[in-house]
C-alpha cells in the first residue's frame, strides 16, 4: 500500500498543537529518566493527577487559594514530569542497588535535584533568558526532596522556606514510592501508605497538606488503581534491571 503522502499536513502554528506536541515530549523524556530506575509511564500518570488533586483540594483553603489559582495549578500539572529529571545522570550501580546505600553512594544519589535544576537552567541561559513558566518546574527538580523540619535536601529547606509546589510533590512522590513494587520489594497496602504519611506530619511534610491528603486519601487510592502498572510495566522492569546489573557485572 502507498503511504499516504497526499493527506493535509497537521497546521503547525496551531498554538494547541504546540502545546500538544510539548507534552508529548516532556512525558517521552521523562519516560526515559524514570525507566532508568525501572519506572514506567504509569508512574508518572500517577504522580501528577496526585499532584493535581492535592493542589485542587489546597487552593480551596485560606493559606494557598492566592498561589494555587488555574493557572498555577495547570502549569504544576505540565511540570511534574521533569520532576526527577536529574535522575539520568545518576549512575545505575547506585540508581538501581537493591540493598542500602553507603555514605558516598548517598552523596552521589543526592546531587540528582542539583543536577536537573542546573540542567534547565543552562538551557534558559543557552537560549538567552530565563522563562517564568519554569519557576514551578525549577522548584519541583530542586526541592522535592526537603522536608518540613530542614532534614532533606539539597539545601536543608525547612517549613514555608520550601516551594509549596515541591511541598505537594514531596507527598505524591513518597505515596507513590511506597505503594508500587519494584523488582526487589513489593508495594505495601494504601492504608499503610496513609499510616507512614500521617506519621511524618510536621517531620517530613507540610501538616496542611497532610491534613488535605488525609481527607482525599480516598482519590489518591482511586488514581493508584486507575494508572497501576500493567504485567508489562513489571517485566520491563525485570529486564531493564537485569539488564543493567549483566553491565555493571562486566564493567
Amino acid at each position: 500500500m502507498a503511504s499516504d503522502r497526499t493527506a493535509a499536513p497537521a497546521d503547525l502554528t496551531d498554538e494547541g498543537e504546540i502545546s500538544h506536541a510539548q507534552q508529548v515530549l516532556v512525558l517521552a523524556l521523562a519516560t526515559l529518566a524514570e525507566q532508568r530506575e525501572a519506572d514506567s509511564e504509569s508512574h508518572i500518570l500517577r504522580v501528577q493527577n496526585y499532584v493535581l488533586t492535592l493542589a485542587q483540594t489546597l487552593a480551596k483553603q485560606e493559606q494557598f487559594a492566592e498561589l494555587l489559582t488555574p493557572a498555577y495549578i495547570d502549569t504544576l500539572f505540565l511540570s511534574v514530569p521533569l520532576y526527577d529529571m536529574g535522575s539520568i545522570a545518576i549512575p545505575d550501580r547506585i540508581l538501581l542497588k537493591p540493598g542500602r546505600l553507603d555514605a558516598d553512594e548517598i552523596a552521589i544519589m543526592r546531587t540528582h535535584t542539583t543536577i536537573g535544576h542546573a540542567a534547565i537552567e543552562r538551557a534558559e541561559r543557552t537560549l538567552g533568558r530565563p522563562s517564568p513558566r519554569l519557576a514551578i518546574a525549577k522548584d519541583l527538580v530542586l526541592c522535592h526532596q526537603e522536608k518540613w523540619d530542614g532534614s532533606g535536601y539539597p539545601r536543608a529547606l525547612a517549613g514555608g522556606d520550601i516551594p509549596v509546589a515541591a511541598r505537594i510533590m514531596a507527598i505524591a512522590d513518597v505515596y507513590d514510592a511506597l505503594i508500587s513494587s519494584k523488582v526487589y520489594k513489593d508495594g505495601v497496602p494504601h492504608d499503610k501508605a496513609v499510616q507512614i504519611i500521617f506519621s511524618e506530619r510536621g517531620a517530613h511534610f507540610d501538616p496542611d497538606m497532610v491534613d488535605a491528603f488525609i481527607e482525599i486519601q480516598d482519590e489518591f487510592d482511586g488514581i493508584a488503581k486507575r494508572f497501576a502498572d500493567t504485567d508489562a510495566d513489571m517485566q520491563h522492569k525485570i529486564e531493564y534491571m537485569a539488564n543493567a546489573i549483566a553491565e555493571i557485572a562486566i564493567l
